[in-house]
């Protein structure tokens, strides 16, 4: 049996402005109309959205290829897809 594999959503990050202590919750399918947040694309999959905490105020770079190693933000794997 195979791992499902997530739809590339772009070969780049996308910049989101985050507020401490707010939970986010990133499209790990890629199928989502609302990347890189989830909007239940998911839903009957092989996929969940991963819930993540802002440890602060600030713009973050969240995983747009959806392979990245730091989920939910860009290690920079999309430059090798």
């Amino acid at each position: 049996m195979s791992e499902a594999t997530p739809t590339i959503a772009q070969k780049a990050s996308y910049p989101i402005e985050v507020q401490e202590g707010r939970t986010y919750y990133w499209c790990t399918c890629g199928n989502s109309k609302k990347q890189p947040l989830c909007d239940g694309s998911h839903k009957g999959g092989a996929f969940a959205p991963l819930a993540w905490t802002a440890p602060e105020t600030t713009t973050v770079r969240m995983c747009g290829c959806k392979h990245t190693g730091k989920a939910p933000l860009c290690d920079g794997k999309h430059k090798s897809l």
